[in-house]
C-alpha cells in the first residue's frame, strides 16, 4: 500500500516562471496531512488578475449569444465562513478500459478514491476532468487497448461520494461509444448521469450555445465561474443544432470568458488541449493561454495529455497546463502520475497554491505518491516550466 502519511508530499509552486518564487526546496522535510480538517497549507500571494474583456468579434452564430442568466448556478454551503477559499483540481480521469475491468471484478468503483477522499472531500470545491462516457448502453470493452473508453454509470456515484462537485467534460472522448450512431446516446447519459449524482458539468451540451455557459458556484459569498472548451477531437464538437463540447478558439474562450465574468467574481478557464505525452507546452497552447488571460480569466487549469506539464505565470495570472493523469490505465511511469491542485484564494484574490504528486495503478487506484517518486514528478514540472514567460 503507496499510502503513507510520513510521505505525503505538499509543494508550493508559486510564480513558477518567476525567478525570485519559482523555487521549490525538494530538500525539506515532507509535510504530514493526518486528516482533512487539518490540512494547513503556506502560499504566497500574487495579485490577482482583474482586467476586463474589452470585446469580442467576430464571432460564430454558434456563440454569440450566449445568455448567462441561462447559466447552472450552485451554492454550496461551508461549515463556518472564512476568507480563504480552496479550490481542488486533478488530472485526467478515464474510468474505462483495465480500470473498468476492475471495477467489474470487485463489484465496487468506490475504491479508486478510498486513499485520496480525504483530501478531495476537504476542499471547499473538487473540479475534475472526464475524459470517457460515462453510460451503461455501450459494452464494456475489457482490459484491451483501444481508443473506445467507456465507463458504467456506477462510476458517477464513486465520483460524488469521493467528493467531487464540478466535472470539465469538453474533452475528446466524451462521446464514446463502441457501436454505431450511439456517440450522442452515450454523451447524454454521462450528461444525465453527473446530474444524477449532484455534479455539475461544464462544456459540453445539446448545442454549442448550451455548451458554453459557465457553472458559477458561490464559495464564502465568492461567485466562482468555471468555463470548459476542447479542441482535440472534432467529431466531439458542439454545432448550432448537434450536441458535443464547446470549441476551443480565440473566439469562443472570448465570448466564454465575457459571458462568465457577467455572472462571476473569479473566472476560471478550463481548456482541453495539447499533444499526448509532452510535457512542454506547446506554441499553441502557449499562445491560447495568454489569450485566456487576456479575455479576462483569472486562473487557467489544462489538462489531456496524460503528462504533468509546466506551470506559467501570465500578467499574474497562473497557468497550469496540465495535471496528468489521476484516474487510467496507462503503464509507462510518467502516465501513472499526476498531480492534484490545491488552489487558493483570499476573497478574490489569488493566494498561491500547491501540488500534491499521485501514483495510479492499472486497476486505477489512486495513491499519493511516495517521497521519492513525488520529487521525480515536481521535478518534471519544473523542468517543464523553465523559459515560459
Amino acid at each position: 500500500m503507496r499510502f503513507f502519511l510520513s510521505c505525503l508530499l505538499i509543494v508550493t509552486f508559486d510564480s513558477a516562471c518567476q525567478p525570485a518564487q519559482q523555487k521549490i526546496d525538494l530538500a525539506a522535510p515532507p509535510t504530514s496531512v493526518p486528516t482533512r480538517t487539518q490540512v494547513s497549507l503556506s502560499t504566497t500571494a500574487i495579485p490577482t488578475h482583474t482586467a476586463t474583456p474589452t470585446g469580442v468579434v467576430g464571432l460564430p452564430t454558434a456563440t454569440a449569444e450566449i445568455d448567462p442568466t441561462a447559466t447552472q448556478t450552485t451554492t454550496i454551503p461551508t461549515a463556518t465562513q472564512v476568507s480563504q477559499t480552496r479550490l481542488l483540481f486533478t488530472g485526467v480521469i478515464v474510468p474505462a478500459r483495465c480500470v473498468q475491468a476492475a471495477i467489474d471484478e470487485r463489484g465496487d468503483p468506490h475504491y479508486l478514491y478510498d486513499e485520496v477522499r480525504d483530501i478531495l472531500t476537504g476542499a471547499d470545491l473538487a473540479v475534475g476532468t472526464l475524459n470517457a462516457t460515462i453510460s451503461d448502453y455501450p459494452p464494456h470493452t475489457g482490459c484491451i487497448p483501444t481508443y473506445v473508453l467507456v465507463g458504467s454509470s456506477e462510476n458517477a456515484d464513486a465520483l460524488a461520494q469521493a467528493g467531487f462537485d464540478v466535472m470539465s467534460v469538453a474533452t475528446n472522448h466524451i462521446k464514446n461509444c463502441g457501436l454505431t450512431n450511439c456517440g450522442d446516446r452515450a454523451f447524454f447519459d454521462t450528461l444525465a448521469n453527473l446530474e444524477r449524482v449532484g455534479i455539475k458539468s461544464v462544456g459540453a451540451g445539446g448545442d454549442h450555445t448550451e455548451a458554453m455557459r459557465p457553472v458559477v458556484v458561490e464559495l464564502n459569498g465568492v461567485r466562482f465561474g468555471i468555463v470548459s472548451l476542447g479542441q482535440i477531437e472534432p467529431m466531439a464538437f458542439a454545432g448550432d443544432d448537434k450536441p458535443g463540447i464547446a470549441v476551443l478558439n480565440e473566439e469562443n474562450l472570448r465570448a466564454a470568458i465575457a459571458a462568465a465574468r457577467q455572472i462571476s467574481d473569479v473566472v476560471i478557464a478550463m481548456p482541453h488541449w495539447g499533444p499526448e505525452e509532452v510535457p512542454w507546452p506547446t506554441y499553441l497552447q502557449r499562445d491560447l493561454a495568454h489569450q485566456l488571460v487576456e479575455a479576462g480569466a483569472d486562473l487557467v487549469v489544462g489538462n489531456h495529455t496524460h503528462v504533468v506539464q509546466g506551470v506559467q505565470v501570465i500578467d499574474d495570472v497562473p497557468v497550469f497546463y496540465g495535471l496528468g493523469n489521476f484516474v487510467f490505465d496507462q503503464w509507462p511511469r510518467d502516465h501513472q502520475q499526476g498531480v492534484i491542485l490545491l488552489v487558493h484564494f483570499n476573497g478574490t484574490e489569488y493566494a498561491g497554491h500547491e501540488f500534491i504528486p499521485t501514483h495510479v495503478d492499472k486497476d486505477g487506484t489512486v495513491h499519493i505518491a511516495e517521497e521519492l517518486e513525488a520529487a521525480e514528478i515536481i521535478k518534471r514540472i519544473e523542468d517543464a516550466s523553465r523559459g515560459l514567460k
